[in-house]
């Protein structure tokens, strides 16, 4: 069992190395749930935004979801993203890779990056990741068992490093 698990919309104070899991949601499958399994003897908080219930008929509701993601994924100690074979090409998320490859550009060991085979914009994510950093783009990971495994070693990293407080 993970040891800390914060679902939007709800906001808690991260107990442990804080893992925010970007990556599509909408047309997309629910690969969270089998990321958090292959997490789940991990010492780490995870910020999950997918719902089990969104309330897509509140007018409000994606203004609460953005903000609660934007504000989660600013806190989280890891952004750990994945881009599934989908129906969707994920815009957000591309959007929310370069905005994190650039605000993490100093503390790289804290950006995890997969990359389903058979995703439609995969040369872009390579190409964006490899501009900023490429030793992160030659990190991506083709598997959820790999992502998770990235993810253990970006937390132990982060730990040995002396960053987590």
């Amino acid at each position: 069992m993970i040891a800390q698990y914060i679902e939007a919309p709800n906001v808690e104070k991260s107990k442990y190395v804080s893992v925010f899991l970007a990556g599509g949601i909408t047309n997309c499958p629910e690969w969270q749930t089998e990321l958090i399994k292959l997490l789940s003897n991990e010492m780490i908080t995870i910020f999950n935004p997918r719902r089990k219930n969104f309330p897509i008929h509140n007018p409000n509701a994606a203004k609460e979801q953005i903000t609660w993601e934007f504000n989660a994924l600013n806190n989280a100690d890891i952004f750990s993203i994945w881009f599934s074979n989908a129906a969707s090409d994920q815009p957000i998320c591309l959007y929310e890779l370069g905005r994190h490859l650039v605000l993490r550009e100093n503390c790289p060991e804290t950006i995890v990056i997969g990359v389903e085979p058979g995703y439609r914009r995969a040369q872009d994510v390579y190409i964006q990741t490899s501009l900023v950093n490429p030793f992160i783009s030659l990190e991506i990971s083709d598997n959820l068992n790999d992502h998770a495994f990235k993810i253990k070693k970006a937390t132990e990293i982060y730990i040995a490093k002396g960053l987590w407080k």
